[in-house]
């Protein structure tokens, strides 16, 4: 028989999921282990792979459409099958599971119900009896009594904001089914769509639907905002020691080899942070878990959202590692091929916009971690030396935003004296450890 594909879960925060692009059309061949839809989940966009093989008989979720996780996407069978028939009985065993437990509940509701119709039974008859004889009691129907419904049919109905009330069931004894609230729903937009031709006068508005990893951006960074208490450390670095040796060594290396300086400071981070690993640290409500590794994640900006994948074990590379892991991470994450597991177990995040021309900026902390890095441009400067003069440096400014439950102000600062260090006297970091 026909078999019905559900949306998966992805990954471990993933709460819905996003049909991104069908790969293949229906009554298309499709096989075990070759891709058929690429999905978005609240971190990257995925291909996933066929779970049957057969004809692609039905595409019950379109591209650029949203749905909870396993909820039917697709139906997959033979050619000569009808995928209607495989979805009601799909639907029907989900509702036989979930039968007793609705059962239990119905139960419970009936019972208070019962006894508020009694009492107001009663209550009518002491204030008017000819009342009562007259217009006998309404009969007390709970929702099940008034519609047959599928409960996914109902769930999706939620979702989409339609009345149930206003459907005609197209399932078994007039049962409403998923068929019935999706035909409903483009009766509506036809509707709304005709309202909008006739009050617009011209784009004024562009509506934008909000992607899974949108979501998931506003979610944690708002969560962050509202739980972690921030406080913020700029200090401004003299790059000209550090651009000076790194044209030097880069000079040397073959093109695959050559590292940036954004590499350079993640590479000096690692080290700055094994210094002090009151920063390199998580709070955890009753306790804080101070790391004895460095994973440091990059902020990688994308055409619809942004995104951390991990460098793990930094403080073990070298700089021509860093920089060749740095860019395989940062491709995989721009082309969409970056497993859920690449994002997961960072200690610390670096977010450099320097290269966009930002001279300064302050960066929310990416939870659960307690500190992140915002890493301006180097900006040709004029600074008073030591000596009185007016000098010309190459200077960079960074801040660090640290939550306040984890990080004191000495510690956050003892922390950038010491990446200030490395920065200006690279060869102090060098032979660190």
């Amino acid at each position: 028989m026909a078999s019905v594909m559900e949306m998966p879960k992805l990954s471990d925060t993933m709460k819905e999921g996003a049909i991104a692009r069908w790969l293949k059309k229906e009554g298309e061949k499709v096989a075990v282990g070759l891709p058929i839809v690429e999905i978005e989940t609240d971190k990257a966009t995925m291909e996933f792979e066929s779970p049957a093989s057969g004809i692609l008989l039905k595409i019950i979720v379109g591209d650029h459409s949203t749905c909870a996780l396993n909820a039917p996407i697709a139906v997959i069978g033979k050619a000569d099958e009808n995928w209607q028939t495989a979805l009601d009985a799909y639907n029907a065993k989900k509702d036989a599971k979930k039968a007793p437990a609705a059962a239990s509940t119905e139960a419970k509701n009936k019972a208070p119900a019962a006894a508020t119709q009694v009492a107001a039974t009663v209550s009518q008859s002491a204030q008017s009896p000819a009342a009562v004889s007259s217009q006998p009691a309404a009969p007390v129907l709970n929702s099940d009594e008034r519609l047959k419904v599928s409960p996914l049919a109902r769930r999706v109905a939620a979702e989409k904001g339609l009345d149930l009330r206003n459907m005609q069931g197209s399932g078994p004894g007039g049962r409403i089914v998923v068929r019935d609230v999706e035909s409903a729903q483009s009766s509506s937009a036809q509707v709304n769509n005709i309202s909008q031709v006739s009050l617009a006068s011209g784009p004024e508005v562009q509506v934008i639907p909000v992607s899974m990893m949108r979501k998931t951006i506003a979610r944690r960074l708002t969560e962050s905002l509202s739980t972690a208490p921030h406080f913020f450390l700029t200090i401004s670095l003299n790059m000209g020691p550090l651009l000076a040796w790194r044209k030097q060594e880069v000079s040397k290396l073959p093109d695959n080899l050559k590292f940036s300086v954004n590499d350079l400071l993640v590479f000096l981070l690692a080290r700055a942070l094994r210094k002090h690993p009151a920063v390199n640290a998580s709070w955890k409500g009753d306790t804080i878990e101070q790391y004895n590794v460095v994973h440091i994640g990059v902020a990688v900006a994308l055409p619809n959202g942004l995104v951390t994948p991990v460098l793990r074990y930094v403080e073990r590379m070298n700089l021509g590692q860093i920089a060749a892991q740095s860019k395989e991470l940062i491709k995989a994450a721009r082309d969409g091929k970056l497993q859920s597991d690449a994002y997961a177990g960072g200690t610390f995040t670096i977010s450099n916009l320097g290269m966009n021309g930002i001279e300064e900026f302050t960066a929310i902390i990416n939870p659960p971690q307690a500190a992140i890095l915002a890493v301006g441009a180097t900006i040709a400067t004029p600074i008073v030396n030591d000596e009185g003069e007016i000098v010309v440096e190459n200077r960079m400014r960074v801040t660090l935003s640290c939550d306040h439950r984890v990080i004191d102000g000495a510690v956050g600062s003892e922390f950038l004296k010491t990446l200030k260090q490395f920065v200006e006297e690279p060869m102090n970091a060098l032979f660190f450890g």
